[in-house]
């Protein structure tokens, strides 16, 4: 009988050994996953094409270049395991460590070659590609006067790649961060045709995450990790659950009962509610939004007078304070405040325009007056077109208050999905558009460089001959020359201010709320924004 008995107790022990692993295990798994919002979808996969904030994240989570950002403009190397630059600056060569794709196939340079020569192709019809307007022979290629195998990056052997310029370039390695220089497998995109980046099913990836669940059009995907990642051993982390939720009362009420490990806060209300947690963090972006003015579709934009009344009659500071209330602040210019210093002075402290960014009513009524005068016109009717989420939407319908104050102005609003608003913002198929850029890298031609007349992502196709010669000059004779290249940039700002070519609104603060026990997650400030390769939760 004691034995017997002894016998059951010894069987309880065990199932209660069993349940208690089996716990274990499942805390051990709720480590290994945390739940991310966002506020928008994926765009696209296709590294050739993503052009927007979202898909770039997912991006470069999903994918490794040869060099990585690793804060401000610098970078550190990746798939390269270390490169040399000739002595006059046009060559570059890159030793390749030896890694694989997420199917297992080694990643060579011949992916680097095919994958910068589809994204230079025309027929790719990448929104930046102009990225690679240096690369010798780009320009050629372009303009078909020269085949796309001339393009100056050639596979040496399976470990290294030499990319040739047609000049010096200052900015050139940082540029090397962007997804257009991502490694693509030739394999898949002729597998896949033209579904290839429009699922996660329809990729293969190199980096620490593959993206699953996503098929393309709806508003939760996974990063889930990636056995071939070459430093696999550093990733944490199991899965990354992302979610779109729109809402920010939404986001919030799931971050509250715990199905949310991080959610961005919207309004001043959130904002000064939650401002003292442990939880929050005031994200610094580099983001700046600004209204750009279509003068292809409504012609009186093209009177500098008008211009310059809008952007006079808009008070910036009740925006910030008021209608936002969430750290951001107002925008200097095109360029964002703390992007890029020169003697510990910030570039805007050199190239600000105070009129071009400020208040003064009575001023933008004179102006517009005698704009209207000039044009012999008593009214203009136009709309704002911007993404409907509750942010944009209150700011749109603020700033339609604002410009109704000039008399004869009457503005409309065309609120829609961001993944509809942004292609047709792309196609220039607005009049007056809430744009934003966030610099994909940590210096002033890139913001700069979307105003260059012949730029695609110049959108209201306002053209400058000044403005090309300085960013010409930035680009060639001043390439190498720090303190002259940043005279161009500078002056470049000013005439774009001055010719009131775009109405600078804010530079976006970005609060938010993130779990205490969830570390190392990297905030990069623009381009990728997050980096999960090294996050853990402790």
């Amino acid at each position: 009988m004691k034995k017997f008995r002894l016998s059951i107790l010894s069987t309880s022990l065990l199932l209660l050994a069993l349940v208690l692993v089996g716990c274990g295990n499942n805390n051990a798994e709720s480590k290994k996953s945390i739940n991310w919002m966002t506020s928008a979808s994926i765009e696209s996969l296709d590294p050739s094409k993503a052009v927007d904030v979202n898909s770039d994240q997912i991006l470069f989570n999903a994918f490794r270049g040869l060099v990585t950002p690793d804060g401000g403009n610098k970078v550190k190397l990746s798939i390269a395991k270390d490169y040399k630059v000739s002595t006059d600056g046009k060559i570059y060569t890159f030793d390749l460590k030896k890694t694989s794709w997420s199917n297992g196939r080694a990643l060579t340079a011949k992916d680097f070659e095919y994958a910068i020569k589809r994204s230079a192709n025309p027929k790719t019809a990448s929104q930046m590609a102009y990225y690679m307007a240096n690369m010798s022979n780009y320009n050629e290629i372009k303009n078909s006067k020269k085949p796309l195998s001339s393009l100056g990056v050639q596979a040496v052997n399976n470990y290294k790649l030499q990319i040739k310029l047609a000049k010096p370039q200052a900015d050139f390695i940082n540029i090397l961060t962007l997804p257009i220089f991502y490694p693509q497998l030739k394999s898949a995109v002729d597998k896949y045709g033209s579904a290839y980046g429009t699922m996660s099913n329809k990729m293969v990836y190199n980096g620490p995450f593959k993206v699953t669940k996503w098929t393309g059009s709806n508003d939760a995907w996974n990063l889930t990790k990636n056995r071939y990642y070459y430093d696999n051993a550093q990733t944490k982390l199991n899965n990354i659950k992302y979610s779109v939720i729109k809402d920010p009362s939404t986001a919030l009420n799931e971050y509250q009962s715990g199905k949310l490990d991080q959610t961005l806060l919207s309004g001043k209300q959130q904002y000064n509610n939650y401002k003292d947690s442990k939880d929050f963090h005031l994200r610094k972006t580099f983001t700046v939004n600004y209204l750009s003015l279509n003068q292809m579709k409504i012609p009186e934009f093209s009177n500098i007078k008008i211009r310059r009344a809008l952007s006079l009659i808009i008070n910036r500071n009740q925006l910030i304070h008021d209608i936002l209330g969430d750290g951001s602040v107002v925008s200097r210019g095109m360029v964002p405040n703390t992007l890029a210093y020169r003697n510990g002075k910030d570039f805007n402290d050199y190239a600000g325009v105070a009129d071009a960014t400020s208040t003064n009513v009575n001023r933008a009524k004179q102006l517009w007056k005698a704009g209207m005068k000039e044009l012999g016109k008593k009214s203009i009717n136009a709309s704002i077109m911007s993404s409907n989420d509750g942010t944009n939407k209150n700011v749109a319908e603020f700033l339609q208050s604002e410009m109704e104050k000039l008399p004869g102005m009457k503005v409309s609003l065309e609120l829609l999905p961001s993944n509809v608003a942004t292609p047709r913002s792309l196609k220039s198929q607005y009049q007056i558009s809430i744009s934003g850029w966030d610099p994909s890298i940590s210096d002033p031609i890139s913001p700069l460089n979307t105003k260059y007349s012949t730029n695609p992502i110049n959108t209201s196709k306002w053209k400058n001959n000044e403005y090309d010669k300085l960013i010409n000059r930035s680009n060639d004779q001043d390439a190498l020359k720090p303190a002259k290249r940043w005279d161009d940039l500078v002056n470049a700002q000013k005439i774009l201010l001055n010719d009131q070519a775009i109405i600078p609104l804010y530079q976006i603060g970005k609060p938010e709320l993130i779990k205490s026990n969830i570390h190392d997650v990297r905030y990069l400030g623009n381009g990728p924004v997050w980096d999960f390769a090294k996050a853990y939760v402790k």
